[in-house]
């Protein structure tokens, strides 16, 4: 049967509002479109010991839901640069931050991220680089574990239509270690992943100690939770710092070592420590040497060894860590012998009455770590011009 043409017109409208009406068509029963959202990346460094430039390419970067997912596995979300990336870290200190991009992620929380190096090829054997300081040019051997990528551990929530900023803060000084008398260096990457805060502290040393050997670092429990150099200016700035109540070392070579106690950074707030016009001065001290050699069943070596004191009132801060050398297990730190100066803070830009704690004068514990175990000694007692030696074994 023929309809006539207009009667054939309303049909066609009845129908198309009845599918619309039904959700339309099988395209009704589709799942939801996922809903997205970002992840911004950026670059910073913890100050290094003993290097002019340190420079690192980073080829992608990844990140996944599930904290052990294989490189393989289905589900991964990357950061690709076509050529790699090519960063000094020692550029990114002092709160200056290097923007790696964006990446967008369906909104979920995400628990693993993998950061993946270039290598060193023959058209640029340089690509991953330091420079001792008043030395020459040496490529950094990067393992190929290191350029399938170095595995981090997040907690990170990506909500939809919005930005979720983080920073990955690149420790160089415990990165870069020595490979016996090889001449070589290997970068075994320390890394955190950290949320971009706005809060933060601010402050300013004697010029004297404004020489590249100085270090500045919030610690929570003797736990060092970022740390810095000081400008040529004597200027310092820790940024990104999670809000909360914080103790504040300030370290160098021939320096006393000055602690400020029960430091308040308080949300999308840097505290100012103090100003220019009142720069904190480290006073001279002698010092001693505690070195010794730390052995494992794997080669290369991979372990560090840290310094710490304890205070008269009971609390522990980080004065030194180094990387062992992965060859032969060698390490060496050399300290203070002079009491630690303590301040407890009182406001921003408030007087700081410093005193010496002379319970802790010249006496340190050791803490040695290689993959999850750690192992202690002391507490020891340096003596200033000569050497303690403490050795580690882990099995």
């Amino acid at each position: 049967m023929k309809f006539p043409r207009f009667l054939t017109a309303g049909l066609t409208a009845a129908c198309l509002t009845l599918l619309a009406a039904c959700g339309g068509g099988s395209g009704g029963d589709d799942p939801p479109a996922a809903a997205m959202g970002t992840l911004g990346l950026s670059l910073t460094d913890a100050p290094t010991c003993g290097f002019d430039h340190v420079n690192v390419a980073i080829q992608k970067i990844r990140v996944h839901q599930s904290a052990t997912a294989a490189d393989t596995d289905a589900g991964w979300a990357e950061l690709n640069f076509s050529t790699p990336k090519r960063v000094d870290l020692l550029t990114l200190t002092n709160g200056v931050l290097a923007s790696l991009g964006q990446i967008p992620l369906q909104a979920g929380h995400y628990t693993q991220m993998r950061l993946v190096l270039a290598a060193n090829g023959g058209s640029d054997p340089l690509l991953n680089a330091i420079v001792p300081t008043g030395g020459a040019e040496v490529a950094l051997d990067t393992p190929s574990a290191i350029q399938s990528g170095v595995k981090l551990n997040v907690d990170i929530t990506i909500a939809a239509n919005q930005l979720a900023d983080f920073v990955l803060d690149f420790d160089a000084c415990k990165s870069v270690v020595t490979a016996g008398n090889s001449g070589k260096y290997l970068l075994k990457p320390v890394v955190a992943v950290t949320p971009n805060f706005v809060s933060g502290v601010s402050g300013y040393v004697d010029s004297a100690a404004a020489n590249g050997a100085t270090t500045v670092s919030v610690q929570q429990g003797g736990v060092v939770i970022k740390a810095t150099a000081p400008d040529s200016t004597g200027k310092f700035l820790l940024q990104p710092v999670a809000p909360g109540s914080y103790t504040l070392v300030i370290t160098a070579p021939g320096r006393t070592t000055d602690v400020v106690t029960g430091l308040t950074v308080a949300a999308s707030t840097v505290t100012l420590l103090n100003g220019a016009t009142s720069p904190l001065g480290l006073g001279v001290s002698m010092s001693g040497t505690t070195a010794g050699t730390v052995t494992t069943s794997l080669t290369p070596i991979d372990a560090s060894v840290r310094a710490t004191q304890t205070l008269l009132g009971g609390e522990k801060i980080e004065v030194a860590t180094r990387g062992v050398d992965a060859t032969t297990g060698a390490y060496s730190m050399t300290l203070p012998t002079g009491a630690p100066m303590v301040a407890a803070y009182v406001a921003p830009l408030g007087a700081l009455n410093f005193g010496a704690d002379a319970s802790a004068a010249a006496k340190y514990g050791l803490e040695a770590s290689s993959g999850l175990a750690t192992k202690t000694a002391g507490p020891l007692t340096l003596t200033a011009g000569a050497t303690t030696t403490t050795n580690f074994s882990f099995p």
